[in-house]
């Protein structure tokens, strides 16, 4: 499997494959992020979801793949750094604010820094056609951040610290994008490399929320909860491991544009399952925010 992937990268084959792999992952990711704001404290959510990808990815990087090797070792160490940043942010952020509110402008800001940061060290390339895609994808979902803005009917307060921890988390995304690119493709072993990933990058919350859970009055029931980690663990997989084929095998800017697709189906999902208001205003900010990604794909 890791010789088939390795013999994509920078193939045509391989660019139309990380082309699926990155919209597979904008969906998986929607999901994923209305998991951790749904009916459950955001931290407690993340921390169920970490646990059962530890539970699930020890025994695969421990006794599948073995140690990797020395090199790798600070690599790895960055990567759950850089991780541990994005998940305080976004735990923050869904803490404070709603769900419409805070991921399109977590979405919106990672993908023009992405596409930045591939250029200045992937040496990438992309037509002033992929620019415009770029900017009709992030000035729409930015707008539909401003649009759910509007609606809400919270503190003003917490509704600025919400928005502050969501453009961080917008920038920690960008920053994780492009290093775990890199770490992917220094390895040489990406399967070996997403086995580690998932089981140390998940550690930290499993002890954050375990602190949190039993400091709690009132504890949620645990079954829920565990049941819901165990979806989001699933889910992870396909959301983190996709995208990150997907920017081995392709260029890593296109991946991180489509992949913020993902809004749309955020959208979608907060409409129809978190019952969150979406009007005709919205629904034509997200075909804007799919024009720009068909336009980035198709216009190199």
């Amino acid at each position: 499997m890791n010789d088939w992937l390795l013999s994509l990268v920078g193939t045509p084959e391989g660019a139309r494959l990380a082309t699926v792999l990155a919209l597979i992952a904008a969906l998986a990711h929607a999901v994923f992020g209305a998991l951790q704001k749904g009916a459950h404290d955001p931290w407690l959510s993340r921390g169920s979801i970490d646990l059962a990808l530890v539970v699930m990815s020890a025994p695969v990087a421990l006794f599948v793949f073995g140690p990797p090797p020395a090199h790798m070792w600070p690599v790895l160490l960055g990567v759950v750094i850089i991780h541990f940043i994005y998940k305080l942010a976004m735990a923050l952020a869904y803490e404070k604010a709603a769900f419409t509110v805070v991921y399109p402008v977590v979405r919106g800001t990672g993908p023009l820094l992405t596409v930045i940061a591939a250029i200045l060290l992937f040496g990438e390339a992309y037509s002033a056609l992929q620019w415009l895609g770029v900017a009709c994808l992030s000035g729409g979902i930015l707008l539909l951040a401003l649009r759910n803005l509007s609606e809400e009917k919270v503190d003003l307060r917490a509704l600025k610290i919400g928005l502050i921890w969501a453009l961080a988390g917008g920038v920690m995304v960008a920053v994780y994008t492009t290093y775990d690119a890199w770490a992917i493709r220094l390895s040489g072993d990406p399967l070996g490399f997403l086995a580690w990933f998932f089981f140390l990058s998940s550690v930290d919350f499993v002890i954050l929320s375990g602190l949190r859970y039993r400091a709690m009055d009132h504890r949620p029931r645990a079954w829920p909860l565990l049941l819901r980690g165990f979806t989001g663990g699933l889910i992870a997989y396909i959301s983190f491991g996709a995208v990150m084929v997907a920017t081995l095998i392709g260029k890593v800017g296109e991946a991180a544009v489509l992949r913020e697709t993902s809004t749309v189906f955020a959208a979608l999902i907060g409409w129809f399952i978190l019952k969150e208001r979406v009007g005709p205003r919205k629904l034509a900010l997200m075909c804007m925010i799919a024009l720009g990604a068909v336009i980035v794909e198709f216009g190199g």
